[in-house]
């Protein structure tokens, strides 16, 4: 093994390990998924060992990848670390640590995020800071925030990524029995009702449709909100896709969405500046974040 590990490519299988997924991880570093399944596979190639078993239904880790995945999360934090530990030593404070979170995000995720900080080495503040998509990738671009929460749909490459937490997404009608779940093939012959492309939701919901080659037929309007696309299902206007935290209204019939027989979920991430002067912290941060979330 005297040829160096590829540095991109450990960063590659990290997050496929976290996220469960090729396609929401190439989508992370912003690249295409066979290029990232390329990198991965001369990775495994490299190493000697297969660390993901990939199937119709999904990936799922080897056991070789469970004792290897959490060493690659230590030495990629550690590299990181030296140029974050480096500017923290040259300006020490109280970190006060600036989030952005999209309307997507529970209450509850940001409550951890507020009990994490206050748990660091040296407790810090969070200033809170909610808002769409675009707004939230500027901003940390600019280094206005220092890492966001978002559902994991839009590439942002030059930034550190881990998943922290997923949910299911349910179909909901006005009109339709209760039932069990419903295929994502069956749901495609619904007229949906979308949100504007703001919050993550409807670049979700579409992405999802492309992946699986089905076409997506969208109400000709754009509901305002959550509530706003709750109400017009309830006019019989379409049909809607929602993450399950996000369903207020009791009357409507929501169906788990599946694929194949797997729940459909939605995935959150953090993202973050690996050489922040914060990095320490932010990485803190997020491993308390996505403590529920195992290898």
């Amino acid at each position: 093994m005297s040829e160096r590990l590829n540095l991109e490519a450990l960063r590659y299988a990290r997050s496929v390990a976290h996220a469960r997924s090729f396609s929401a991880a190439a989508r992370a570093h912003g690249i295409t998924q066979p290029a990232l399944s390329n990198a991965v596979a001369r990775l495994e190639e490299r190493l000697g060992v297969q660390l993901f078993e990939r199937s119709t239904r999904g990936v799922t880790l080897t056991a070789e990848a469970v004792r290897l995945i959490p060493l690659v999360d230590t030495a990629l934090s550690a590299l990181d670390a030296i140029t974050a530990e480096a500017r923290r030593m040259a300006s020490p404070e109280a970190p006060r640590i600036r989030l952005g979170v999209s309307p997507l995000i529970s209450p509850d995720l940001v409550a951890q995020a507020f009990s994490a900080v206050r748990r660091l080495p040296v407790p810090g503040d969070l200033v809170l800071r909610e808002a769409n998509m675009a707004d939230l990738h500027d901003a940390l671009v600019e280094g206005e925030l220092d890492i966001i929460l978002i559902p994991s749909v839009n590439p942002l490459p030059r930034f550190e990524h881990r998943v922290i937490h997923s949910e299911p997404v349910v179909v909901i009608d006005a009109h339709a029995p209760a039932s069990s779940a419903v295929e994502l093939s069956d749901a495609a012959d619904a007229q949906f009702i979308l949100v504007p492309d703001a919050c993550g939701l409807t670049r979700f919901t579409t992405q999802l449709f492309q992946e699986h080659d089905l076409p997506l037929r969208a109400y000709p309007g754009e509901a305002g909100g959550y509530q706003v696309l709750e109400q017009w299902v309830g006019l019989g206007l379409g049909t809607a896709i929602l993450p399950e935290s996000k369903l207020t209204d009791a009357g409507l019939t929501a169906r788990p969405l599946i694929d194949d027989g797997r729940p459909v979920e939605l995935f959150y991430e953090a993202v973050w500046d690996p050489t922040s002067r914060y990095a320490a912290d932010l990485s803190r941060l997020v491993a308390s974040l996505s403590d529920n979330r195992r290898l």
